[in-house]
């Protein structure tokens, strides 16, 4: 048992040492999502609340856009569902490197800190997952991120409003530090974007597409086109083993 419990410790106490860069990295990108959030007319504790419950800036954005636009609440669940659908895929597998002895509560628990960063510190780590680990990641991150946000709306509120537009510009270059990697890396993703940009570009102008609003366009191009490259492109994984229990 003394055993376990050091073992969760120290899991605890590496969670908590990655998690430092990654809230760092959380609350610059979170001070620039602020100021979106702003402009959808939230104030510094709605902001706050939005981003501890949804750990994703791809789809707080979105979010953000259809409270903008006065959108319908269920055009705002499913373009969020919709840009969120990868953290299923995380989930996945993250759930094959789990102790077939780890209790159950403790993956809801763990699913609620599953980001892009936090998976990929995760799924790097050898054996089993101790979720003791996520636990500090998370509880660095995810209150960097919350607080990014809320702040990025008080100096949106305070700021000029040129300053609160180039803040604005912000939020695309976190994109694009997300795509270009990856597009690098892989040819097949490089095409995905530029399809991704011409389609959107095009169904933009194109009737009757062009009265549809951003929002469900984002959502008939997401899925369209990801299916399409799935079936075209299919990736196989190779299961990583591991010996460690958590």
């Amino acid at each position: 048992m003394d055993n376990l419990q050091n073992t969760d410790r120290t899991a605890f106490r590496e969670g908590t040492r990655d998690g430092i860069p990654i809230g760092l990295g959380y609350f610059a990108v979170a001070f620039a999502l602020g100021v979106a959030a702003r402009d959808a007319g939230l104030n510094p504790f709605q902001g706050f609340m939005a981003s501890i419950m949804c750990l994703a800036s791809a789809g707080q954005y979105a979010g953000f856009s259809v409270i903008a636009a006065r959108a319908p609440y269920l055009e705002m669940i499913l373009i969020t569902a919709v840009i969120n659908a990868r953290y299923l895929l995380m989930s996945t597998a993250i759930s094959q490197r789990l102790s077939p002895k780890m209790k159950f509560f403790h993956r809801p628990l763990m699913a609620w800190f599953i980001t892009d960063e936090i998976f990929a510190v995760e799924i790097a780590r050898e054996g089993y997952l101790n979720p003791w680990y996520t636990y500090g990641a998370g509880i660095v991150a995810a209150p960097m991120w919350a607080a990014g946000t809320a702040i990025g709306i008080l100096a949106g509120n305070l700021m000029p409003a040129r300053i609160v537009s180039a803040l604005s510009v912000a939020l695309f270059g976190m994109f694009l530090a997300v795509i270009i990697p990856a597009a690098k890396k892989d040819r097949t993703v490089a095409a995905l974007i530029i399809v991704s940009f011409l389609l959107s570009f095009t169904f933009s102008k194109l009737k009757p597409f062009a009265n549809l609003s951003s929002g469900n366009r984002v959502i008939i191009l997401t899925v369209v086109i990801s299916a399409v490259f799935a079936a075209l492109f299919p990736r196989t994984e190779e299961k990583k083993e591991g010996g460690e229990t958590a």
